[in-house]
């Protein structure tokens, strides 16, 4: 890479009519993250200086959105071309600096083939790629010695100009003090009424500045989104080159055509992942986890050999090793569960701890609840922990057993080795190693008589 300073400057200002939607394309998601920002991470991973983005349409929605990131964000008004956007960073870039052309509709550019275009401080360097299909894009004019002397717009190309297969992309880097130069000297004397970032090529040749040319080693990093469509089919593509990479770092994939990841997933030895899995957020799956078909898993750590039965929901919970999960099960935030844990079918889990050994394996709601090691939870237990203003919680001691259908209302203890009968309300804090219920008397009602169905009339 360039020993000079680096800028980075994202053209982020269209309205994307074509996604028919009130939201600023640039904010549409792919995997899990609005498009520009996959961009602004490539420019945090090239170690940029300075992050410009240019916007537009959606008033400060972009800006807002991304908050989290030391960028300037510049507004561009009207939208006259991409050499007008690129003008509006100048004032914030210096001249002893390189600076960087990105677009927040192109996501998947990798760092790899951008640090290509970095390597020659003193050039004005393109991103093109030949296409069987160069519709739509302009094109990469050369000389008879195959220096490239111009770009041509589609709608300003001549017949033998449009047979040409190679494009441009638009991603460019160039001497700062250079770009600046050229971008002064644009017009819009063309079909469009634009400033053309392109035209600067030509400035450049006609200096005496070379024009070199890198290129992508995968066609989907330069592939932009104009529509709902392009945006399903860059899904695709991407979720396919994640679930490559994963099968080459050896996680196990059914179906590596079936899963879904919008956030980071790391995983260690022989983990195994089922159809129709999707990952959100930051997730790391422990040795010879298994997955579970359908499966939904957020912000969350899966220690070693738990396995999460089909349709379980886990959010911003800690499994421990060992555990079984589901099916149908759903763990909420702050859910820390211990090893050799059982959560069974419908059973919800929210802010609790349980510790080892533990089950809770049918129709149960266990919520602002710290549960002992080798704790049996009867279908059907509910911690009613929510009295109309305040949450309050429950407390369950090692070896506790509590019977089905039962009601434990917090703030309340149950004691270690306590058991509680089947069908019992409980208010008041059981003693340890006794039986507490609450039931009302048993009673036969003679002489009663099951209600039969009318005749029909």
């Amino acid at each position: 890479m360039s020993s000079l300073p680096l800028n980075v400057v994202i053209l982020a200002a269209g309205k994307g009519t074509r996604m028919h939607s009130d939201l600023p394309k640039v904010l549409h998601k792919l995997a899990g993250r609005p498009l520009v920002q996959h961009v602004l991470d490539v420019a945090v991973k090239l170690h940029a200086q300075k992050i410009c983005v240019i916007y537009g349409h959606g008033g400060e929605a972009v800006p807002q959105a991304m908050t989290g990131y030391d960028a300037k964000f510049v507004l561009q008004e009207p939208q006259l071309g991409t050499g007008h956007a690129v003008q509006q960073a100048l004032p914030h870039l210096s001249d002893d600096s390189l600076t960087l052309i990105l677009y927040g509709d192109v996501p998947l550019t990798q760092p790899e083939t951008l640090q290509q275009m970095l390597l020659a401080p003193d050039a004005l360097t393109l991103l093109t790629i030949k296409l069987a299909d160069p519709t739509g894009y302009g094109r990469i004019v050369r000389d008879a010695q195959e220096r490239i002397t111009r770009i041509v717009e589609e709608k300003d190309a001549t017949p033998a100009e449009r047979v040409i297969t190679e494009i441009n992309t638009g991603i460019l880097a160039a001497p700062t003090r250079l770009l600046r130069g050229w971008l002064q000297q644009l017009r819009n004397d063309n079909a469009q009424g634009e400033f053309y970032l392109t035209d600067i090529v030509a400035m450049a040749v006609a200096q005496g500045v070379e024009v070199r040319a890198a290129h992508p080693a995968h066609e989907w990093e330069v592939q932009g989104v104009n529509s709902r469509v392009q945006m399903a089919q860059l899904e695709r593509v991407w979720q396919r080159e994640l679930a490559r990479g994963f099968m080459e770092r050896g996680l196990s994939l059914a179906d590596p055509e079936r899963i879904d990841v919008r956030g980071t997933l790391t995983f260690d030895r022989d983990a195994e992942i089922d159809v129709g899995c999707i990952f959100e957020g930051t997730v790391h799956l422990g040795k010879n986890v298994k997955v579970g078909a359908y499966s939904i898993v957020r912000d969350s750590t899966i220690g070693d050999g738990t396995h999460i039965a089909p349709y379980s929901h886990i959010e911003d919970a800690t499994i421990g090793a060992d555990c079984r999960i589901g099916p149908y099960a759903r763990i909420r935030p702050g859910a820390t569960l211990g090893e050799d844990v059982h959560i069974g079918n419908f059973v919800e889990i929210k802010n609790s701890d349980i510790a080892a050994h533990s089950k809770a394996n049918h129709l149960s709601y266990i919520g602002d609840a710290t549960v002992g090691s080798n704790v049996n939870i009867g279908a059907g237990t509910i911690t009613c922990n929510y009295d109309g203003a305040n949450k309050h919680r429950t407390v369950i001691g090692d070896g506790a057993f509590i019977g089905s259908d039962t009601q434990l209302i917090a703030p309340v203890t149950v004691a270690a080795g306590a058991t509680i009968g089947a069908g019992s309300t409980i208010v008041s804090d059981a003693p340890e190693n006794a039986l507490t219920l609450s039931r009302a008397k048993q009673v036969t009602v003679t002489g009663w008589q099951r209600p039969a169905k009318g005749k029909k009339k």
